[in-house]
């Protein structure tokens, strides 16, 4: 392994808060010979605030190949890079993917330094299931293409987290109720960590009324959650008609008993269930 010759640190900044950064961060922001911003003018405020010194230079997505070589340079003569985003943690939807990938293949150590991370504080106040969660960065830009994000994520287990801005917003949430039960349970949370932070969990349609009819619900960042597929739920409800018709296909290729347990493993649904619709969908067969 190459001898380092310099660190390059990945350094979590405040989502809103100024007070949310941590004394590690501030040391490391201090110490290291330059801070690569995305924003220098957005990142001086900060900087300002706990009166940092130390040289920025920016670092975003348009200038991501000719900074890269700049940087590693730096590295190579002995310095040490801070990476920082305009808010939270570098990388997550923030450029910095591949500045990290060629510092490592150059042989120079990443260190982490955590911090604040929208996503991560708005699942861990939303009320929703946080084991299991898939991160979309933003919504896409067009209706169909979101309902159609929303229709992949309909049958999966983990909870949907994904940014939107407030010009969106609630055009998002026509599409979410066009697409999901009026039940299924969702959070947003906006202007996290400032001054109007809110964070709403309920229904489809109760959060999507109360962010249609409240101008204020419309204003701000959102990180926007959607509960993932509840099996327990959906065994409690019966078979419904997509496990009606995967049984059905199974059924044409396999034996009862080879169709009930894969269709156990695919549907989540209850092996008695399947067991008992399986024998009804046999003897309409031979009926026919």
């Amino acid at each position: 392994m190459s001898n380092f010759k310099g660190i390059l640190y990945i350094v979590a900044t405040p989502i809103g808060n100024l007070a949310d950064i941590s004394l590690r961060a501030l040391e490391v922001l201090k110490s290291v010979n330059l801070i690569a911003a995305e924003d220098t003018r957005n990142s001086k405020v900060l900087l300002n605030h706990y009166s940092i010194q130390t040289p920025m230079t920016a670092y975003h997505e348009h200038n991501e190949d000719t900074k890269g070589r700049y940087l590693i340079e730096k590295l190579q003569q002995g310095e040490s890079i801070a990476l920082i985003s305009d808010a939270g943690t570098p990388l997550i939807n923030d450029p910095g993917y591949s500045l990290v990938a060629q510092v490592k293949l150059a042989g120079f150590q990443v260190m982490p330094i955590p911090g604040a991370c929208a996503l991560i504080a708005a699942l861990s106040a939303s009320g929703i299931a946080t084991d299991r969660f898939s991160f979309e960065g933003f919504a896409p830009r067009t209706s169909g293409a979101r309902r159609a994000l929303f229709e992949s994520y309909q049958k999966q287990p983990s909870t949907l987290v994904f940014y939107e801005s407030s010009h969106r917003i609630v055009k998002c949430l026509d599409d979410v109720v066009a697409v999901y039960d009026a039940e299924h349970k969702i959070s947003i949370a906006r202007e996290l960590t400032k001054t109007f932070e809110t964070i709403v969990t309920g229904t489809v349609q109760e959060v999507h009324q109360q962010v249609r009819d409240d101008s204020n619900m419309q204003r701000g960042e959102f990180v926007v959650l959607i509960a993932g597929f509840d099996r327990k739920q959906r065994k409690a409800d019966g078979l419904t008609d997509d496990d009606l018709e995967l049984l059905g296909v199974l059924l044409s290729e396999c034996s009862v008993k080879t169709a009930v347990k894969l269709a156990v493993k695919l549907s989540g649904q209850a092996k008695k269930e399947l067991y008992k619709a399986a024998l009804a969908l046999n003897s309409e067969n031979e009926a026919d």
